[in-house]
């Protein structure tokens, strides 16, 4: 079974084909009520370390090197376990990776879709 692995905003209201809505982003997304109704699961073991993420501070000039530094921090033992476990939705129902970033295309959770299958990204 191949993996179908979307990403989308955590703000734009769950749709029919989303699956299993997991939120990848290691800080609460802002403005979001914390009992707020929008994600099924909440995985931050699989979000870019602090360092990483301010240094990249979502500038898509810098989006390669992101990558490149994103996916060895996903080599670390705890973040392997967050991974098996993502993969593992991912083949059972499609997964829908959520995030708070609005340039979804130069996200970690588009790095995050790409690693873990199609990571087709979009999907909206």
């Amino acid at each position: 079974m191949t993996a179908t692995v979307r990403t989308r905003r955590i703000y734009d209201d769950p749709q029919g084909g989303d699956g299993r809505r997991v939120l990848v982003d290691r800080v609460w997304p802002r403005g979001l009520r914390k009992d707020a109704d929008r994600f099924d699961e909440w995985l931050r073991e699989v979000a870019p370390s602090t360092e990483l993420r301010r240094w990249y501070g979502h500038r898509p000039e810098r989006f390669a090197e992101f990558r490149k530094r994103y996916e060895g921090e996903l080599s670390a033992p705890e973040r392997q376990e967050a991974l098996g476990h993502l993969r593992d939705l991912a083949q059972a129902r499609p997964v829908t990776l959520l995030t708070a970033t609005r340039d979804l295309e130069h996200s970690h959770a588009a790095v995050l879709a790409g690693v873990l299958g199609e990571g087709e990204g979009g999907g909206g």
